[in-house]
């Protein structure tokens, strides 16, 4: 037996019996040792005989005892030590020298009135067997021949009805034998073909679930389990050695206890097909599994079936999910900005021209002066952040052409490295190589513009921000997720991290850490990013600093799995 991913696969060998046809050497290995029983049977019988059977007849049978020996140790050693191909010449050897046994037998114990004639039908019977029609055709007609001859020549009597009916049951048995062992050889090959074909969808079911991505895991009846293919070890965290043939309620009842509730709640039920969703809790994070279970009842009885169940780690998707949710609500929010914002703009332009000119009146004294300053200034910044809505509202593709993003990064960083919230103690590297795509340049430098300043903004004592450009790689995509050629832009701080309580709201509009801030900047960049068919995904941890992935397909197009 051998395992494989925690599966017990019975081997199979030349040697290993496939079912109840015998193969060509378990056939001869009986020949090999009927034919020295025979030889030493009759010598020993005649050798107690001694004084009634000439010594010339003991020697021969003598030779022939030895000579059977000697040729079945041989054959032995050339069919099953040495292993070497059974061709139709051994095949023959063998047959020839079985007919000169026979023959040798039968003559010496009066020929005709011999009690051994039988024996030339299991000669003929085994070359049916082992031969094809012709050739063993061919050794029954040497078998009556030679039977012919002892009896004609030898012992010269008159040929009996008995000779003929013996002569006949030769032929009788040649075509029965014959017969039935073509019918037999046809299902040997039939099975034969059967077998290697099952061989060959077992090993590659066998390579399909050591590849896959998605984990399987089935139970038995009492609820240990049979088999767990690698991408179920490490989704659960577990070794092969640990899995098969332990109980599933001990491997993974901590980690995984809504998996061993859906399984037997399946086993329970005994339904075909379940689905559910379950969380994995390891030492380092805890993640959702999509789960399908699916029970397999052969007998039908009253027990508990098997169950197999199918898993895979479903946080991509989740995250996508949240992506799509979040997108339908920021369509929302911008379609109330630019409303909310037209109506506002307009009346506020006309508060502070009034404004203006009042501030300009020469009767205004100091303290009326300061207050309308004020208003100004608050106009103006009120009228700041209504900009800030429209462009908000406004994220879209107006002109599509080919463009490299590494440049586009390059003068982004330019453009940062201006800003008043941009310390020196900032230092902003870009590692890019050219990396193509369809896409507006207009949104992608903003885009560009407003990640690397809130990376700067985050890190007011200072540190390193490092802008990666490159085309995008498998491993760089969450699961699901399928792009024929993408680019990858990644942004990289040092800072302080995302807090907590912002991170799964930290691309809704109005959210901020930053005091002052309008909570627009990420919004708009995941906007711009969505038009073109991309998304962004932060992975930030307290302390540790920020890593923003934006992906952007290169023709334009991205497809997401089932």
């Amino acid at each position: 037996m051998r395992t494989t991913a925690g599966y017990r696969v019975p081997t199979l060998t030349a040697g290993t019996p496939t079912g109840a046809i015998p193969s060509v050497r378990s056939v001869l290995q009986w020949v090999y040792l009927g034919r020295v029983v025979v030889a030493i049977v009759v010598f020993v019988a005649a050798a107690f005989s001694f004084e009634a059977i000439e010594p010339a007849t003991l020697v021969i049978l003598a030779v022939a005892a030895l000579l059977s020996v000697i040729v079945s140790t041989l054959s032995v050693w050339w069919s099953h030590i040495r292993a070497a191909a059974i061709g139709m010449t051994f095949l023959y050897a063998q047959a020839i020298f079985d007919l000169g046994l026979v023959t040798t037998v039968v003559h010496v114990t009066e020929g005709p009135d011999s009690q051994f004639p039988a024996l030339y039908v299991l000669v003929i019977a085994v070359s049916a067997v082992l031969m094809p029609f012709a050739s063993s055709l061919l050794i029954t007609t040497l078998a009556g021949l030679l039977y012919l001859a002892d009896i004609v020549w030898w012992h010269p009597v008159q040929l009996s009805v008995a000779v003929w009916l013996q002569i006949a049951v030769f032929v009788v048995v040649f075509a029965a034998t014959g017969f039935i062992a073509s019918r037999v050889r046809v299902a040997g090959a039939e099975r034969e073909v059967l077998r290697e074909e099952v061989r060959r969808l077992r090993l590659e079911a066998i390579d399909v679930l050591r590849n896959i991505r998605s984990g399987v895991l089935t139970v038995d009846p009492g609820g240990v389990v049979a088999y767990a293919n690698p991408a179920a070890f490490d989704i659960l965290g577990l070794t092969e050695a640990s899995v098969v043939g332990y109980p599933l309620d001990q491997l993974v009842g901590e980690r995984a206890p809504s998996l061993v509730t859906a399984i037997q709640d399946t086993q329970r039920s005994k339904r075909k097909a379940m689905r559910s969703e379950a969380d994995v809790h390891l030492d380092e994070r805890t993640f959702p599994i999509g789960v399908t279970t699916t029970s397999i009842d052969e007998e039908g009885g009253d027990d508990a079936p098997s169950v197999t169940a199918i898993f895979t780690d479903i946080s991509d998707q989740k995250r996508i999910e949240e992506l799509h949710l979040r997108t339908e609500r920021r369509e929302a929010v911008a379609e109330l900005s630019a409303s909310l914002a037209h109506e506002i703009k307009n009346p506020l332009a006309s508060i502070r021209s009034s404004i203006e000119q009042l501030a300009a009146a020469s009767r205004s004294d100091d303290d009326e002066r300061f207050l309308l300053q004020l208003v100004l200034r608050e106009s103006d910044r009120l009228s700041r952040l209504l900009s800030e809505f429209l462009d908000f509202s406004r994220v879209r593709v107006s002109t599509s052409r080919t463009v490299d993003l590494g440049e586009i990064a390059e003068r982004g960083v330019q453009v940062v490295r201006e800003h008043p919230d941009c310390s020196e103690r900032v230092d902003i590297r870009v590692d890019r190589t050219p990396t193509q795509l369809v896409g507006d340049e207009d949104l992608l430098h903003r885009v560009v513009v407003n990640l690397v300043l809130n990376a700067v903004q985050a890190m007011s004592d200072g540190g390193q921000v490092t802008i990666e450009v490159r085309d995008a790689r498998p491993e760089d995509l969450p699961l699901g997720v399928r792009l024929e050629s993408a680019a990858l832009m990644r942004v990289i701080d040092d800072g302080p991290g995302v807090p907590p309580e912002l991170r799964d709201r930290l691309f809704e509009p109005f959210v901020t850490g930053r005091p002052g801030g309008s909570g627009l900047g990420l919004a708009i960049v995941q906007r711009a990013v969505q038009v073109h068919r991309g998304f962004v995904l932060v992975d930030s941890q307290p302390g540790a600093g920020t890593s923003v992935n934006v992906v952007i397909p290169s023709s334009g197009t991205s497809e997401v799995a089932a």
